[in-house]
């Protein structure tokens, strides 16, 4: 399989059932029907909670604006909720929580935009890296890997080949053996998963 690109202004924005925000989805797999994966940059124009998405990881990059604080709220096996706070700005890794986790976001100030990676239990494990510089990556067979470049463009090295990702463009592929990638960028996302 080749190289899947979607740039982000090419994408029409679903508005939020709660007035909160705006998503883009760039791409999930399989296309028709129910998704395993789902890529997804949102603009968060006001505080408020995100929809629960059960039995789904998911992945949370700020990519421009101030910022926000998630509050995960994840039930124990006492029941009990226990809640977590998590401040991200664009200069943050990634954070990994559960979907159907109860999730309040503040706004750390005006709008923000943030990437979101939505996997199924089956394209577990997988990753999302903030790559500011430069990052090597083997690949395994049978993975899904993808680039998102935010506001400069992204080179690339896909074991002989070279690739050159626009700003706020993404692109991914299938894997069907090992492959060596390089990415060197000032502000990219790297993303792996399985199948």
């Amino acid at each position: 399989m080749t190289w899947r690109t979607i740039h982000l202004a090419d994408v029409p924005a679903t508005p939020w059932r709660n007035g909160g925000g705006l998503t883009r989805e760039l791409a999930a797999w399989p296309a028709e029907g129910a998704w395993r994966w789902r890529m997804s940059v949102a603009e968060v124009t006001a505080s408020g909670p995100f929809s629960r998405f059960e039995g789904i990881t998911r992945w949370f990059a700020v990519l421009k604006g101030d910022g926000v604080t998630l509050t995960v709220r994840t039930p124990s096996d006492s029941g009990d909720a226990g809640a977590c706070e998590h401040r991200l700005t664009a200069a943050d890794p990634a954070l990994c929580f559960d979907g159907g986790a109860t999730t309040h976001c503040a706004l750390l100030g005006g709008t923000t935009q943030d990437f979101n990676l939505m996997v199924q239990g089956d394209c577990l494990p997988a990753r999302m890296v903030r790559v500011q510089g430069d990052l090597t990556v083997l690949a395994g067979a049978t993975k899904t890997i993808a680039i998102y470049a935010v506001d400069s463009g992204a080179r690339v090295q896909f074991n002989t080949e070279d690739l050159f990702v626009p700003a706020g463009t993404l692109v991914w592929r299938s894997l069907t053996k090992a492959a060596t990638v390089h990415i060197s960028g000032s502000h990219v996302l790297w993303m792996e998963l399985a199948g």
